[in-house]
């Protein structure tokens, strides 16, 4: 019981680290000593300080030597922008550590375990591994698939619209889900529209404060057919890059868009190249704020792996009114998308419904 109870303490300690650890994982580390004594803790608060274990260390109380460690990820071995924290726990004496998950990431994954039991320390491996997979689902995805993890969003009427058929949606929802949306965007390493929704809506895409610096802002083109103006070539508010098909795109659009901005070509409008781009600038965890066509092949291509919506008690009718998506050209039930572990909370009079998307 004891251990469950240091582990998640753990777990707790990493949780801090939330919307400040990217590219890093979020992670906590209790060392006792061999009384069973709580005699240090620690947690990864950015990338580039001390790790976790690293912090416990650092606040010890006293000798750690004959001790325990209860940490929610494998320690580290290799030098990055820090020391392996693996060194440290075999130079403190610390006899046994208590590990929740393996690190995804190949730099480490199982060679710490395997350095430490050489050294003679005991490993006790998968101690809560259902909330440590959990707390770090965006840096382990990022790492075995070499994609970030995609949450797509949008708010619709009660009726599925989320527009008229003019285009114009401000506003479906009301204040306090809007402002929501603003703060929870400061989970993200990164947001994503296309070009379509840069045109129509000209958003700001900013936590308004939550979170410095903020979520990257990303455009995603297929024509290069921007206004010249913008809120997103303001670059002191926050960073912008534009990612556009070479296939499609008219290259001439570009003297539209201001230096500050970065602009990255791709081969094709897959949206899997996005999240190979953003992946290997460290994103772990991207929200998806798309028009339909670009929500439908992000779907498509796997890029998605949650889905938030936001539904008012409005009804917008109209055949052709705008939906969240194109057409999936499903034919038979069985074919259709499913989501699991829904999630429902009321915002005023508006519906949040987070769920998981089965791919």
């Amino acid at each position: 019981m004891s251990h469950t109870k240091w582990m998640k303490r753990a777990i707790s300690l990493a949780s801090l680290g939330n919307n400040t650890t990217s590219p890093n994982p979020r992670v906590g580390a209790v060392i006792l000593d061999k009384d069973g004594n709580l005699i240090s803790e620690g947690f990864h608060y950015k990338a580039g300080m001390p790790h976790a274990e690293a912090m416990a260390f650092i606040n010890l109380k006293k000798d750690a030597k004959g001790g325990s460690m209860y940490v929610n990820l494998e320690p580290c071995c290799h030098q990055g922008k820090t020391p392996p924290c693996v060194d440290k726990i075999i130079s403190s004496g610390i006899k046994k550590v208590y590990i929740s998950i393996q690190d995804p990431d190949k730099r480490v994954s199982g060679k710490g375990i395997k350095l430490l039991k050489k050294a003679g320390i005991q490993i006790h491996l998968g101690l809560c591994r259902k909330e440590s997979l959990d707390l770090n689902k965006a840096f382990i995805h990022r790492n075995i698939t070499k994609k970030s993890f995609g949450v797509l969003k949008w708010a619709m009427s009660m009726d599925g619209r989320i527009g008229l058929k003019n285009g114009k949606s401000k506003w479906i929802t009301n204040v306090e889900s809007r402002s929501l949306v603003h703060s929870s965007r400061a989970e993200f390493d990164a947001i994503i529209i296309g070009g379509n929704t840069l045109r129509e809506d000209n958003p700001l895409l900013t936590t308004r404060g939550f979170k410095n610096p903020e979520p990257l802002r990303v455009v995603f083109t297929k024509s290069l057919n921007l206004p010249s103006k913008s809120n997103l070539w303001d670059c002191s508010k926050a960073k912008t890059i534009v990612i556009y098909d070479s296939s499609t795109a008219n290259e001439k659009y570009l003297t539209r868009i201001p230096k500050c901005v970065e602009v990255v070509k791709v081969s094709s409008d897959n949206p899997e190249l996005i999240s190979k781009i953003l992946a290997k600038r460290g994103c772990n965890k991207v929200l998806w704020e798309c028009g339909p066509r670009l929500a439908t092949a992000a779907i498509q291509s796997n890029c998605i792996q949650e889905i938030i919506t936001f539904i008012a008690p409005k009804i917008l009718g109209g055949e052709n009114s705008m939906n969240p998506f194109g057409d999936f050209k499903f034919e038979e039930m069985h074919e259709i998308l499913k989501l699991s572990n829904a999630q429902v909370s009321l915002i005023g009079n508006d519906i949040r419904v987070k769920s998981t998307l089965k791919n």
